[in-house]
């Protein structure tokens, strides 16, 4: 069972990063494909995408599930779950964290924005074509969003506490947060938290190119997420999973491990303003900011990096860019280092601030920052920060920030800090 903490909150460190990426798979890959530059986007293969105006997506490539699961559970499994599981897998590994006992000290959230998909479209295809007596009776335990975290549970024997969150984009962010109070709290000491997301289908692409949000840069896709850049036309959909194995302080120590970093903060504030757009006066995911700076008990002037959610649509990106202004001050701002490595990875929904947070941890763990490719020219509406245009830039990054925005107005902010500097 996990150890009981008495009225004393206990420092969270990170000491594992898995992740199956558009631009890889594994800390060492992916990490290397964000310094590089490099981009995931390409023409879709998953299905020919004929009747849409976006013909590109950012998909996970040579990815085998049978890797990672056997036969029967590939069969069964829709791809977030695939996802979930191995990426858990890549992030024990990493950790060098074996599941000893009866694993009721270990718990997983993962979050997840769409679920099952596919398995809902084919489910679908088949009750109007053939009758609802002809569906799969694991049509239902397929396709639900909390199987994400399930999945991961059960493969892996995960037995502490196990949540599923489900706010859009904002799914992988709340993750970490909350996973990081479960070990604050006592009810676990170690958690794997992040996100997965697997929605390139017709259905899903055709959804948000309904609401003019992707990129129709079909030409040339390596170029077309262009976050912050004058010439951005939305955003580019993604894939993936990717998970941060978090840990007491203490359990991590007392097994050796040697972690990249320690989370510090966590805010989630709400918009109240809209279904899908933020509110362009940044007030509530300013809030968030400064809600996860004074959990770490730190001020806005002490943020070296900034991992921001843009996404490369029209107004989102300058309504961050306002938010940051707003609760940093607009002097301490052009200070601060801002890259969106979503212009690499595309947005990856669910699994965006899994991969994003990863990243911002490893650039406190190896003193660089990775780029926001693709701005050639900042847009007037998003100047006012430090942009890390195009090339990494080394850094000593003490203390960072992961941002993530979900449709309905979640907001929800990690901090991460060098573990040498965190109280």
């Amino acid at each position: 069972m996990s150890t009981i903490v008495d009225h004393k909150l206990r420092r969270v460190v990170v000491t594992g990063f898995g992740a199956i990426t558009p631009i890889g798979s594994g800390r060492k890959d992916v990490w290397e494909a964000a310094l590089a530059g490099r981009s995931g986007a390409g023409e879709i293969e998953q299905f020919y995408p004929i009747e849409l105006t976006t013909k590109i997506a950012c998909e996970v490539k040579d990815f085998d599930p049978g890797d990672f699961m056997d036969r029967r559970s590939v069969r069964r499994l829709d791809r977030f779950s695939q996802f979930s599981v191995a990426a858990t897998e890549l992030a024990l590994d990493d950790a060098g964290l074996t599941i000893e006992g009866d694993g009721a000290n270990v718990g997983a959230i993962i979050g997840c924005g769409v679920g099952g998909l596919k398995t809902f479209t084919d489910q679908t295809a088949i009750a109007l074509d053939r009758g609802a007596d002809r569906l799969s009776p694991l049509f239902i335990p397929t396709m639900v969003v909390n199987m994400a975290a399930a999945h991961a549970s059960i493969a892996h024997g995960l037995r502490g506490p196990l949540v599923c969150t489900a706010t859009a984009c904002a799914s992988s962010n709340h993750a970490i947060g909350d996973a990081t109070d479960q070990i604050r709290l006592g009810r676990a000491d170690v958690m794997v938290a992040g996100g997965v997301e697997s929605g390139v289908t017709p259905i899903g692409m055709g959804a948000f190119a309904a609401m003019r949000a992707l990129s129709t840069r079909n030409d040339d896709p390596t170029v077309a997420s262009r976050p912050f850049d004058v010439d951005r036309d939305g955003f580019v959909f993604g894939e993936g999973g990717a998970v941060l194995i978090l840990e007491s302080y203490e359990h991590a120590v007392n097994r050796g491990a040697t972690p990249y970093c320690e989370i510090v903060g966590y805010g989630s504030t709400g918009d109240a303003h809209h279904i899908t757009e933020n509110d362009p006066t940044g007030f509530s995911p300013a809030n968030a900011m400064l809600m996860a700076l004074r959990e770490a008990g730190r001020s806005p002037d002490e943020v070296d990096y900034i991992n921001a959610h843009a996404t490369a649509t029209p107004v989102g990106d300058p309504n961050e860019v306002t938010a940051i202004k707003r609760a940093f001050g607009e002097d301490v701002a052009k200070g601060v280092a801002v890259s969106s490595t979503k212009s690499m990875h595309g947005h990856c929904l669910g699994a965006a601030g899994g991969v994003e947070t990863g990243l911002t941890a490893l650039a406190i763990a190896n003193g660089a920052i990775p780029p926001t490719i693709n701005l050639d020219s900042i847009d007037p509406k998003c100047t006012g920060v430090d942009h890390v245009a195009n090339r990494p830039r080394e850094s000593n990054v003490k203390l960072a920030l992961s941002n993530a925005f979900g449709f309905g107005g979640h907001n929800a902010v990690v901090a991460l800090a060098a573990l040498e500097d965190a109280a």
